[in-house]
Protein backbone atom coordinates (compact mmCIF):
# COMPACT_ATOMS: atom_id res chain seq x y z
CA UNK A 1 0.00 0.00 0.00
CA UNK A 2 1.62 3.25 -1.10
CA UNK A 3 0.82 6.90 -0.76
CA UNK A 4 2.07 10.24 -2.01
CA UNK A 5 0.84 11.98 1.16
CA UNK A 6 3.34 13.92 3.20
CA UNK A 7 3.89 13.59 6.94
CA UNK A 8 2.08 16.88 7.51
CA UNK A 9 -1.06 15.99 5.53
CA UNK A 10 -1.82 12.30 6.13
CA UNK A 11 -4.91 11.98 8.30
CA UNK A 12 -6.53 8.96 9.94
CA UNK A 13 -10.30 8.48 10.00
CA UNK A 14 -12.81 6.06 11.45
CA UNK A 15 -15.82 5.11 9.32
CA UNK A 16 -18.15 2.65 11.03
CA UNK A 17 -20.07 -0.08 9.24
CA UNK A 18 -23.09 -0.44 11.55
CA UNK A 19 -21.29 -2.34 14.32
CA UNK A 20 -19.27 -4.23 11.70
CA UNK A 21 -22.37 -5.54 9.91
CA UNK A 22 -21.14 -4.28 6.53
CA UNK A 23 -17.38 -4.48 7.09
CA UNK A 24 -17.08 -7.51 4.81
CA UNK A 25 -18.93 -5.58 2.10
CA UNK A 26 -16.41 -2.79 2.46
CA UNK A 27 -13.52 -5.24 2.15
CA UNK A 28 -14.89 -7.25 -0.77
CA UNK A 29 -15.96 -4.17 -2.74
CA UNK A 30 -12.83 -2.19 -1.86
CA UNK A 31 -14.76 0.81 -0.66
CA UNK A 32 -15.93 2.58 2.47
CA UNK A 33 -19.43 4.02 2.62
CA UNK A 34 -22.10 5.95 4.51
CA UNK A 35 -25.86 5.61 4.41
CA UNK A 36 -27.43 9.03 4.96
CA UNK A 37 -29.75 10.29 2.18
CA UNK A 38 -29.62 7.00 0.23
CA UNK A 39 -31.70 8.35 -2.66
CA UNK A 40 -29.62 11.48 -3.22
CA UNK A 41 -26.51 11.49 -5.42
CA UNK A 42 -24.22 13.76 -3.40
CA UNK A 43 -21.93 14.56 -6.30
CA UNK A 44 -23.79 17.87 -6.49
CA UNK A 45 -22.89 18.82 -2.90
CA UNK A 46 -19.80 21.03 -3.07
CA UNK A 47 -19.84 22.62 0.38
CA UNK A 48 -21.39 22.39 3.84
CA UNK A 49 -24.44 24.52 3.01
CA UNK A 50 -25.35 22.40 0.01
CA UNK A 51 -25.06 19.24 2.16
CA UNK A 52 -27.22 20.88 4.83
CA UNK A 53 -29.88 21.83 2.29
CA UNK A 54 -30.08 18.25 0.96
CA UNK A 55 -30.14 16.84 4.48
CA UNK A 56 -33.03 19.05 5.61
CA UNK A 57 -34.93 18.18 2.44
CA UNK A 58 -34.48 14.44 3.13
CA UNK A 59 -35.08 14.56 6.88
CA UNK A 60 -37.58 17.38 7.60
CA UNK A 61 -38.42 15.72 10.92
CA UNK A 62 -34.93 16.57 12.24
CA UNK A 63 -35.70 19.99 13.71
CA UNK A 64 -32.79 20.14 16.15
CA UNK A 65 -29.96 22.32 14.85
CA UNK A 66 -27.57 20.26 16.97
CA UNK A 67 -28.64 16.97 15.36
CA UNK A 68 -28.55 18.43 11.87
CA UNK A 69 -25.14 20.00 12.50
CA UNK A 70 -23.67 16.74 13.79
CA UNK A 71 -24.96 14.67 10.88
CA UNK A 72 -24.02 17.22 8.24
CA UNK A 73 -20.55 17.45 9.76
CA UNK A 74 -20.01 13.72 9.37
CA UNK A 75 -21.23 13.75 5.77
CA UNK A 76 -18.95 16.71 5.02
CA UNK A 77 -15.93 14.84 6.40
CA UNK A 78 -16.72 11.85 4.22
CA UNK A 79 -17.34 13.85 1.04
CA UNK A 80 -14.98 16.79 1.30
CA UNK A 81 -12.28 16.24 3.93
CA UNK A 82 -11.14 12.64 3.46
CA UNK A 83 -8.59 12.61 0.65
CA UNK A 84 -6.20 10.40 -1.34
CA UNK A 85 -3.56 8.84 0.91
CA UNK A 86 -5.51 9.23 4.15
CA UNK A 87 -6.00 6.08 6.24
CA UNK A 88 -9.41 4.76 7.20
CA UNK A 89 -10.19 2.43 10.11
CA UNK A 90 -13.40 0.43 10.31
CA UNK A 91 -14.31 -1.92 13.19
CA UNK A 92 -15.21 -5.54 12.50
CA UNK A 93 -18.32 -7.26 13.85
CA UNK A 94 -16.04 -8.76 16.48
CA UNK A 95 -15.11 -5.56 18.27
CA UNK A 96 -11.73 -7.04 19.20
CA UNK A 97 -10.46 -6.33 15.68
CA UNK A 98 -10.26 -3.44 13.25
CA UNK A 99 -9.55 -3.25 9.53
CA UNK A 100 -7.70 -0.40 7.90
CA UNK A 101 -6.79 0.84 4.46
CA UNK A 102 -5.85 3.91 2.44
CA UNK A 103 -8.00 6.04 0.21
CA UNK A 104 -6.75 5.14 -3.26
CA UNK A 105 -5.90 7.46 -6.15
CA UNK A 106 -9.42 6.69 -7.42
CA UNK A 107 -10.96 7.76 -4.12
CA UNK A 108 -13.30 10.44 -5.41
CA UNK A 109 -16.85 10.14 -4.16
CA UNK A 110 -19.16 7.94 -6.21
CA UNK A 111 -22.82 7.03 -5.88
CA UNK A 112 -23.47 3.29 -5.98
CA UNK A 113 -26.34 1.75 -7.91
CA UNK A 114 -27.25 -0.17 -4.75
CA UNK A 115 -27.32 -3.57 -6.45
CA UNK A 116 -24.95 -5.22 -3.97
CA UNK A 117 -25.86 -6.23 -0.42
CA UNK A 118 -24.61 -3.03 1.19
CA UNK A 119 -27.19 -0.22 1.57
CA UNK A 120 -24.47 2.43 1.95
CA UNK A 121 -24.58 4.04 -1.50
CA UNK A 122 -22.22 6.98 -0.87
CA UNK A 123 -18.73 5.51 -1.32
CA UNK A 124 -14.99 6.15 -1.56
CA UNK A 125 -12.42 3.70 -2.97
CA UNK A 126 -10.11 2.03 -0.45
CA UNK A 127 -7.02 -0.18 -0.68
CA UNK A 128 -7.49 -2.41 2.36
CA UNK A 129 -4.59 -4.00 4.23
CA UNK A 130 -4.56 -7.78 4.09
CA UNK A 131 -4.96 -8.54 7.78
CA UNK A 132 -6.98 -7.14 10.69
CA UNK A 133 -5.29 -5.54 13.68
CA UNK A 134 -6.24 -6.18 17.29
CA UNK A 135 -7.41 -3.18 19.29
CA UNK A 136 -5.34 -4.49 22.19
CA UNK A 137 -2.14 -3.69 20.29
CA UNK A 138 -2.82 0.03 20.73
CA UNK A 139 -2.50 2.24 23.77
CA UNK A 140 -5.44 2.82 26.09
CA UNK A 141 -5.81 6.48 24.97
CA UNK A 142 -5.91 5.37 21.32
CA UNK A 143 -8.54 2.72 22.06
CA UNK A 144 -10.60 5.37 23.84
CA UNK A 145 -10.24 7.70 20.85
CA UNK A 146 -11.82 5.26 18.39
CA UNK A 147 -14.78 4.55 20.71
CA UNK A 148 -16.63 7.71 19.65
CA UNK A 149 -20.36 7.24 18.99
CA UNK A 150 -20.00 9.09 15.68
CA UNK A 151 -20.00 7.22 12.36
CA UNK A 152 -17.32 9.33 10.65
CA UNK A 153 -14.61 11.12 12.61
CA UNK A 154 -10.90 11.90 12.56
CA UNK A 155 -8.51 10.07 14.90
CA UNK A 156 -6.55 12.50 17.03
CA UNK A 157 -3.69 10.10 17.89
CA UNK A 158 -2.70 9.47 14.28
CA UNK A 159 1.04 9.15 14.97
CA UNK A 160 0.55 6.00 17.04
CA UNK A 161 -1.57 4.42 14.31
CA UNK A 162 0.87 5.29 11.52
CA UNK A 163 3.80 3.82 13.43
CA UNK A 164 1.81 0.66 14.18
CA UNK A 165 1.01 0.05 10.51
CA UNK A 166 4.62 0.57 9.45
CA UNK A 167 4.34 4.15 8.16
CA UNK A 168 6.75 5.88 10.50
CA UNK A 169 7.85 7.89 7.46
CA UNK A 170 4.52 9.76 7.65
CA UNK A 171 5.08 10.84 11.26
CA UNK A 172 6.63 14.31 11.69
CA UNK A 173 10.16 14.05 13.01
CA UNK A 174 10.72 15.15 16.58
CA UNK A 175 13.92 15.74 18.46
CA UNK A 176 14.77 12.86 20.77
CA UNK A 177 14.87 13.89 24.41
CA UNK A 178 16.45 10.62 25.59
CA UNK A 179 13.71 9.99 28.13
CA UNK A 180 11.40 6.99 28.16
CA UNK A 181 8.46 7.81 30.49
CA UNK A 182 6.91 4.34 30.08
CA UNK A 183 10.19 2.65 30.95
CA UNK A 184 10.70 4.84 34.00
CA UNK A 185 7.24 4.05 35.39
CA UNK A 186 7.52 0.33 34.65
CA UNK A 187 10.90 0.14 36.37
CA UNK A 188 9.27 1.61 39.46
CA UNK A 189 6.43 -0.90 39.21
CA UNK A 190 8.98 -3.72 38.97
CA UNK A 191 10.34 -2.62 42.35
CA UNK A 192 7.12 -4.02 43.87
CA UNK A 193 7.12 -7.64 44.99
CA UNK A 194 4.57 -10.00 43.47
CA UNK A 195 2.01 -9.46 46.24
CA UNK A 196 2.33 -5.67 46.09
CA UNK A 197 1.84 -5.80 42.33
CA UNK A 198 -1.35 -7.84 42.74
CA UNK A 199 -2.64 -5.32 45.30
CA UNK A 200 -1.81 -2.47 42.89
CA UNK A 201 -3.86 -4.22 40.19
CA UNK A 202 -6.71 -4.60 42.69
CA UNK A 203 -6.61 -0.86 43.39
CA UNK A 204 -6.57 -0.17 39.65
CA UNK A 205 -9.65 -2.33 39.10
CA UNK A 206 -11.45 -0.38 41.80
CA UNK A 207 -10.42 2.88 40.12
CA UNK A 208 -11.83 1.52 36.85
CA UNK A 209 -15.22 0.97 38.47
CA UNK A 210 -15.00 -2.63 39.62
CA UNK A 211 -16.71 -3.37 42.93
CA UNK A 212 -15.34 -5.55 45.68
CA UNK A 213 -12.00 -6.15 43.97
CA UNK A 214 -10.39 -9.03 45.83
CA UNK A 215 -6.76 -10.15 45.78
CA UNK A 216 -7.05 -13.93 46.02
CA UNK A 217 -3.58 -14.82 47.16
CA UNK A 218 -3.42 -17.83 44.85
CA UNK A 219 -0.11 -18.85 43.34
CA UNK A 220 0.98 -20.96 40.40
CA UNK A 221 0.79 -20.69 36.63
CA UNK A 222 -2.67 -19.89 35.39
CA UNK A 223 -3.82 -18.84 38.85
CA UNK A 224 -6.30 -16.01 39.33
CA UNK A 225 -4.70 -13.20 41.34
CA UNK A 226 -7.52 -10.63 41.50
CA UNK A 227 -11.31 -10.84 41.07
CA UNK A 228 -13.63 -7.89 40.46
CA UNK A 229 -17.27 -7.19 39.56
CA UNK A 230 -18.12 -4.50 37.05
CA UNK A 231 -21.70 -3.23 37.27
CA UNK A 232 -22.47 -0.79 34.45
CA UNK A 233 -25.31 1.19 36.05
CA UNK A 234 -27.37 -2.01 36.29
CA UNK A 235 -27.25 -2.40 32.50
CA UNK A 236 -24.75 -5.25 32.70
CA UNK A 237 -22.73 -7.05 35.33
CA UNK A 238 -19.45 -8.79 34.54
CA UNK A 239 -17.20 -10.75 36.88
CA UNK A 240 -13.57 -10.57 35.77
CA UNK A 241 -10.79 -12.94 36.83
CA UNK A 242 -7.36 -11.34 36.55
CA UNK A 243 -3.85 -12.67 36.42
CA UNK A 244 -1.27 -10.02 37.30
CA UNK A 245 2.33 -10.84 36.43
CA UNK A 246 5.50 -8.82 36.66
CA UNK A 247 7.86 -9.62 33.80
CA UNK A 248 11.07 -7.89 32.86
CA UNK A 249 10.81 -5.23 30.17
CA UNK A 250 11.29 -6.70 26.72
CA UNK A 251 9.93 -10.12 27.64
CA UNK A 252 6.68 -11.54 26.28
CA UNK A 253 3.86 -13.56 27.81
CA UNK A 254 3.22 -16.72 25.81
CA UNK A 255 -0.10 -17.84 24.39
CA UNK A 256 0.14 -20.94 26.59
CA UNK A 257 0.17 -18.69 29.67
CA UNK A 258 -2.99 -16.97 28.41
CA UNK A 259 -4.58 -20.36 27.75
CA UNK A 260 -3.80 -21.46 31.32
CA UNK A 261 -5.61 -18.43 32.68
CA UNK A 262 -8.58 -19.25 30.47
CA UNK A 263 -8.85 -22.66 32.10
CA UNK A 264 -9.16 -20.99 35.50
CA UNK A 265 -12.15 -18.80 34.55
CA UNK A 266 -15.51 -20.23 35.67
CA UNK A 267 -18.56 -20.30 33.42
CA UNK A 268 -20.07 -16.86 32.85
CA UNK A 269 -16.89 -14.98 33.77
CA UNK A 270 -14.34 -13.08 31.72
CA UNK A 271 -10.63 -12.74 32.19
CA UNK A 272 -7.85 -10.19 32.06
CA UNK A 273 -4.10 -10.67 31.92
CA UNK A 274 -2.14 -7.65 33.16
CA UNK A 275 1.63 -7.60 32.80
CA UNK A 276 4.53 -5.17 32.80
CA UNK A 277 5.83 -6.78 29.59
CA UNK A 278 4.13 -7.64 26.28
CA UNK A 279 2.58 -10.68 24.54
CA UNK A 280 3.88 -13.17 22.02
CA UNK A 281 2.29 -13.56 18.62
CA UNK A 282 -0.81 -15.69 18.91
CA UNK A 283 -1.68 -14.63 22.46
CA UNK A 284 -4.38 -12.28 21.16
CA UNK A 285 -5.96 -15.09 19.14
CA UNK A 286 -6.16 -17.28 22.24
CA UNK A 287 -7.57 -14.41 24.31
CA UNK A 288 -10.55 -13.88 21.99
CA UNK A 289 -11.02 -17.41 20.65
CA UNK A 290 -14.67 -18.12 19.96
CA UNK A 291 -16.43 -20.42 22.39
CA UNK A 292 -14.22 -19.54 25.36
CA UNK A 293 -14.26 -16.77 27.98
CA UNK A 294 -12.88 -13.51 26.62
CA UNK A 295 -9.57 -12.38 28.11
CA UNK A 296 -8.49 -8.77 27.93
CA UNK A 297 -4.74 -8.32 27.49
CA UNK A 298 -3.05 -5.32 29.10
CA UNK A 299 0.65 -4.89 28.35
CA UNK A 300 3.16 -2.69 30.13
CA UNK A 301 2.49 0.48 28.14
CA UNK A 302 -1.26 0.08 28.53
CA UNK A 303 -0.80 -0.48 32.27
CA UNK A 304 1.06 2.84 32.47
CA UNK A 305 -1.73 4.53 30.45
CA UNK A 306 -4.30 3.25 32.96
CA UNK A 307 -2.20 4.35 35.93
CA UNK A 308 -1.84 7.85 34.45
CA UNK A 309 -5.58 8.09 33.82
CA UNK A 310 -6.56 6.88 37.30
CA UNK A 311 -3.54 7.92 39.38
CA UNK A 312 -5.44 10.05 41.89
CA UNK A 313 -7.79 7.12 42.63
CA UNK A 314 -4.88 4.90 43.74
CA UNK A 315 -4.47 5.01 47.56
CA UNK A 316 -1.87 7.53 48.68
CA UNK A 317 0.31 4.94 50.41
CA UNK A 318 0.64 3.03 47.15
CA UNK A 319 1.45 6.18 45.22
CA UNK A 320 4.18 6.84 47.78
CA UNK A 321 5.40 3.25 47.45
CA UNK A 322 5.85 3.71 43.71
CA UNK A 323 7.76 6.95 44.34
CA UNK A 324 6.08 8.73 41.43
CA UNK A 325 4.63 12.23 41.20
CA UNK A 326 1.49 13.28 39.26
CA UNK A 327 2.26 12.84 35.58
CA UNK A 328 4.06 9.66 36.66
CA UNK A 329 7.60 10.95 36.76
CA UNK A 330 10.06 9.74 39.36
CA UNK A 331 9.79 11.71 42.58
Amino acid sequence: MTSHSSASTTRVWVVRAEFGKYTNNFLEGEFVGIGWMPNEDLTVAKDTEEIRELYRKTYPEDTSNYVVGQQVGQIRRFLLEMTHGDYVITPMASTEWIRYGQLSDKASYYYSDGKDACPYRHRRRIQWAGKPVSRSEFSVPFQNTIRSSLTVFEVSRREEFLIKVGRKDLVPRQESVGYDPYGVVLQQVLELDHKEFEILVGHLLTALGFEGSEVTGKTGDGGVDVIGDLNASNLANVKVFVQAKRHQLGSRVSKSDVRKLRQAIPFGGQGAFITTADYQAGAVDVAVEAGFPRIGLINGHQLVDLLIEHWTAIPEEFRDRLNLKPGLVRA
